[in-house]
């Protein structure tokens, strides 16, 4: 039995949703539009102020939609109402990012700077040199957008240089030993 897939899902105020026949999901909010197809297994409907999200059979496969489309459907209304920020933080000499338009340009310790395009969608801010905001409304192309920045240089374990998460802990390794 999912618990995740049977919750029911508040709707806020100022936030619509409509669902089409072809489970086709809506939803409109303070923060923008967002739409998504789901599975035909799963049945979406809205009752007043709620949505009850149920499966059409018991197969093994039908339960995992059941929880997974729960929780997407409460990421898009959490995200048109709210929104997502996902922050960085440049850790190394000289490393440094510069929002310029819808590009990005990075300085990590390379030969170039790198730039990266900024996806539709996404805004970034650089509110020092040494760190960036990113914000949207799509919880998956946040994470996407800052796991792919994070990639370009990922902090290493020995001086902790590269870009990490605000909130992420480097485990730093001790080095060589010298001269004992």
């Amino acid at each position: 039995m999912s618990r995740i897939g049977n919750r029911l899902l508040t709707i806020p105020a100022g936030v619509e949703i409509s669902v089409q026949p072809n489970n086709e999901v809506m939803i409109k909010g303070p923060k923008g539009t967002l739409t998504r197809v789901f599975s035909p297994l799963i049945k979406i409907e809205q009752v007043d102020q709620q949505l009850h999200i149920t499966r059409s059979n018991e197969n093994k496969h039908t339960k995992q939609l059941h929880g997974t489309t729960n929780s997407i459907i409460n990421g898009m209304i959490e995200g048109v109402f709210q929104g997502y920020t996902k922050e960085l933080e440049i850790v190394g000499v000289g490393y440094r990012a510069q929002v310029n338009g819808n590009k990005v340009n990075l300085s990590l310790g390379f030969s170039h700077p790198v730039e990266y395009l900024i996806p539709e969608g996404i805004s970034i801010e650089a509110p020092k040199p040494t760190r960036l905001v990113i914000k949207g409304i799509d919880k998956q192309l946040v994470g996407q957008t800052a796991a792919d920045i994070r990639s370009y240089r990922r902090p290493e374990p020995y001086k902790g240089k590269g870009v990490k998460y605000v909130d992420e802990h480097i485990i730093r390794k001790e080095g060589k030993a010298a001269g004992k």
